[in-house]
């Protein structure tokens, strides 16, 4: 089914770090000292920075993002603050949205499956149950539109009910979407973004649109930190990867397309470093005047002692990547893809 899934935001308004009266650099605040100024909860800090209300900016020495304190500063300064930007990151379950549209539980969950309210995020409770949560500015204004009276006060439309009792639940489609449009808005590279779409997809699919393994170690670089629930392998796990990975095969089609265009986009920018190869192995079976004393060749099944052997994949780690060690696994990629390198 379809739905409102994909929201695309790109980040317009940072801001960059300042000086001090004294001319020096004015550090920015990790995020959790940034949310401690601000005194805020840290999940109220967190979506307050999805939603776009607090402004980050990269850290140069690659520890995730950071606000300037010329940031904290605008926000402590702002009216209203912090009630106003509590209010405005308010996040409410069922129960509680029910009762800020004045509809029953059963209703407002069916107006959530049909995609007529948008989850900004979900978890799992002690019961393996999925959560959802709803910010409840949006749920005032949809139940103020004198549009949707009717959605809420009479039968649903047929058409619709007909869809939900089929199964329509368009609730993890939607916040995929959502999520997609909050990595999008503080990706500061082509490859940042081409990666925020990659984190929807299977890797199969992934590797099948991007097949350079040194583009696709790349791409893990810059993958964004997964939605963790549960130990790996557990039910709770399993449940969340459903959530965070797409399933509609529209949606995996349109994700795929716009993976292709976003690689391509972040390929003519700065195309993905690569192993520098190493000077090739010298093989010499005769006496050098230079070396009188030839190395003893090592015996069958035992490691060399001679230099490291140069580089011969793709790993991530830069235009000169660290040189392949003896005895090294050829699942060196493997192990990079599964485990990724999380941008914080």
């Amino acid at each position: 089914m379809s739905g409102n899934t994909i929201t695309r935001e790109t980040a317009t308004d940072e801001i960059r770090p300042t000086a001090d009266p004294a001319g020096r650099r004015a550090t920015p605040f990790a995020q959790g000292r940034a949310a401690h100024e601000l005194g805020l909860k840290r999940h109220e800090f967190d979506l307050a920075v999805q939603l776009g209300h607090i402004r980050t900016l990269p850290d140069e020495g690659g520890g995730g993002r950071r606000v300037a304190r010329a940031e904290v500063q605008r926000l402590l300064a702002s009216e209203g603050f912090p009630q106003a930007l509590r209010q405005r990151v308010a996040a409410v379950g069922t129960k509680d949205g029910a009762e800020i549209m004045r509809v029953t539980a059963a209703r407002f969950t069916r107006l959530a499956r049909s995609g007529l309210v948008v989850p900004v995020g979900f978890y799992l409770n002690r019961y393996k149950a999925v959560v959802w949560r709803y910010l409840a500015d949006e749920l005032r204004e949809f139940a103020a539109d004198a549009e949707h009276a009717e959605l809420l006060t009479k039968p649903l439309p047929e058409r619709l009910r007909d869809q939900l009792d089929a199964g329509l639940d368009l609730r993890p489609r939607n916040w995929r979407g959502r999520h997609l449009g909050f990595l999008l808005r503080q990706a500061d590279d082509p490859w940042e973004r081409a990666a925020a779409v990659a984190s929807l997809l299977d890797q199969p699919d992934v590797s099948e649109i991007v097949t350079d393994p040194c583009e696709r170690a790349w791409l893990n670089r810059f993958r964004p930190p997964a939605e963790t629930h549960g130990a790996p392998g557990s039910s709770a796990a399993h449940l969340t990867e459903r959530i965070t990975t797409a399933q509609d095969a529209d949606e995996i089609d349109w994700l795929r397309a716009d993976l292709a265009g976003a690689v391509a986009e972040a390929r003519a920018c700065h195309p993905a470093p690569r192993p520098v190869p190493g000077p090739a192995p010298r093989h010499s079976d005769h006496r050098s005047p230079r070396a009188p004393h030839p190395r003893p060749r090592p015996a069958a099944g035992t490691g060399s002692s001679g230099p490291a052997q140069r580089p011969d994949r793709c790993d991530g780690s830069g235009p000169a990547g660290p040189a392949g060690a003896p005895g090294r696994s050829h699942g060196l990629l493997r192990r990079i893809f599964r485990r990724g390198a999380a941008r914080r």
